[in-house]
């Protein structure tokens, strides 16, 4: 199931924001009977793309995100942001699922108000990519 490997994706991110290392896909520590083939390679081709983009894409955030350092910035939302911004600039997944998915995970993973956070500034990315 998509969303399920989006949350896998989203974990990666998030420990590669701390650990600056990627991890060579050990995806033992998910739950494997929930992902199809097609999954474990969306998850694989997307997380490569970000760890490549990496700096790029926090960079995108920052531009966006002027009142706030990236430091400060919780790390849940800036691991969001980061795939949802990868994604959209993929282009493969129409601009309304993968907002309304990056928003969904803010809601699973992050505070009461960090769906609101995560919305504005991707709608903002949006804007100005557009």
């Amino acid at each position: 199931m998509r969303k399920y490997a989006r949350e896998v994706v989203f974990s990666l991110t998030f420990e590669y924001l701390f650990t600056g290392q990627k991890n060579e896909l050990g995806l033992d520590m998910f739950e494997k009977k929930k992902l199809t083939g097609d999954d474990i390679a969306y998850i694989g081709d997307t997380y490569n793309g970000i760890v490549a983009e990496f700096d790029g894409l926090q960079s995108a955030v920052a531009s966006i995100t002027k009142g706030y350092k990236l430091e400060r910035i919780y790390k849940v939302d800036l691991a969001i942001l980061i795939y949802a911004m990868y994604e959209l600039s993929k282009g493969e997944i129409p601009t309304e699922i993968c907002v309304n998915e990056a928003v969904e995970l803010a809601k699973k993973f992050s505070t009461d108000k960090s769906d609101g956070f995560v919305n504005g500034v991707l709608a903002e990315y949006v804007k100005n990519k557009g």
